[in-house]
């Protein structure tokens, strides 16, 4: 456990520099759940994630040899923009690893800073490995994302925070990837009101810490694949582990079409921006993963860097399942007048066609038929069922995609 007069230390050191982030109740969620949410807006934060906490604590207590000679990090995105945010603060050199798959945008935003990038590996922990030997050959400090306490100390003032707002919570609800800002929230929860219930959300596609959790001992994924890169970690760091273990009260795991309803739900209903491991928190409770009836709930939204092309089909899939938008494909005879009638059936019953294609020259088809590949904005399921009722009554071939 971290202790308190590290974290309030940590805290006194990010006054003036990280903002101190909303936090706002979300009244009709809470209404809907029978409970009472509240959101912690680190999206909102500085580099758009609480990294820079745990970076800039790490960062501000290096000698000036270490700062001298620079420092170097491994990230998916949000450490890495923390750590050059805050290695041009203090104007030192910075370099930082990230799997060649990093979106863009968090690629971007650690250049803008002025920090060097290298692109390594095709997960966190390749990239950690590169990095860790291109600090020892360059005589550079390395600073981990996540298993360092004076990283850890920085992000536990976000439980300060917090708790200078609201005392009475009942659950705090937050990402796992490695482990470092459940342990800094939790290390002040625990020292501060240790009757809050700390409960950890991990992404299915990486489930490592919980499945050592489970079995109280390090197992590692073979492999990872979800859509929250910031918490896409493959291996379990013992250190972390342990502290997981001595911390945190239970772990759940959601689905990676989960984390997308809370994305887009968040971003319709509450106006918020997230990217997939700041949506975890919330896709849990959606999903009925934890049991917070009655409760007072506090989710860490803990980033909101998601890439725009990844947002992009978030919100197509969204509205595809909440039948708002359909896809379908439509046979027809391949001659002239057959698509002017088809889009007549769909004016009949008031479709938007969003998006057209004719294909003719499948080898599924047989001559003189063409296939029409049709969007469709449409209003809930009645509509649908109307339109395909239609379809069939002027005995069209076709089906959903």
């Amino acid at each position: 456990m971290i202790t308190l007069n590290d974290i309030i230390n940590a805290k006194k050191r990010l006054d003036g520099v990280v903002y101190n982030t909303p936090l706002a109740f979300a009244p009709t969620l809470s209404k809907e759940l029978t409970s009472n949410i509240y959101f912690k807006k680190e999206n909102l934060q500085l580099t758009g994630s609480f990294k820079i906490r745990g970076a800039f604590n790490k960062i501000s207590l290096l000698n000036e040899g270490e700062k001298k000679l620079g420092v170097v990090a491994a990230s998916a995105g949000n450490h890495a923009q923390g750590m050059a945010f805050s290695a041009r603060h203090y104007g030192i050199e910075a370099t930082i690893v990230m799997p060649e798959a990093t979106p863009l945008t968090k690629i971007s935003g650690v250049k803008s800073y002025g920090a060097e990038v290298i692109l390594h590996g095709s997960n966190y922990d390749e990239a950690y490995s590169f990095a860790t030997e291109y600090a020892k050959r360059n005589n550079k400090t390395f600073i981990h994302p996540f298993a360092d306490d004076d990283v850890i100390a920085g992000q536990g003032t976000i439980f300060l925070e917090i708790f200078e707002e609201l005392q009475d919570i009942d659950i705090i609800i937050v990402p796992i990837g490695g482990g470092g800002l459940i342990s800094g929230i939790a290390s002040a929860v625990k020292q501060l009101k240790p009757s809050i219930k700390i409960v950890g959300v991990v992404a299915s596609g990486a489930s490592a810490m919980n499945t050592s959790y489970r079995a109280k001992t390090p197992i590692d994924n073979i492999a990872v694949k979800t859509i929250a890169d910031g918490i896409a970690v493959r291996d379990v760091t013992p250190k972390m582990l342990d502290y997981v273990l001595e911390l945190v009260d239970e772990i759940v795991e959601v689905e990676d079409q989960e984390i997308a309803s809370a994305i887009l739900f968040l971003l319709e209903k509450q106006k918020i921006v997230v990217e997939g491991a700041g949506a975890v928190g919330l896709a849990a409770v959606m999903h009925n993963k934890i049991d917070i009836k009655n409760k007072t709930v506090v989710l860490p939204l803990s980033g909101g860097n998601i890439d725009v092309t990844m947002l992009s089909v978030i919100i197509e899939k969204g509205l595809l399942e909440s039948n708002r938008k359909m896809n379908m494909i439509v046979t027809l005879v391949d001659k002239p007048g057959s698509l002017m009638r088809l889009t007549e059936v769909f004016k009949d019953v008031y479709a938007n066609i969003v998006m057209i294609d004719y294909d003719r020259n499948s080898v599924q088809l047989d001559f003189g038929e063409a296939n029409v590949t049709i969007g469709l904005e449409i209003k809930g399921i009645e509509h649908k069922d109307s339109i395909k009722a239609k379809l069939k009554e002027n005995g069209y071939r076709f089906r959903e995609i």
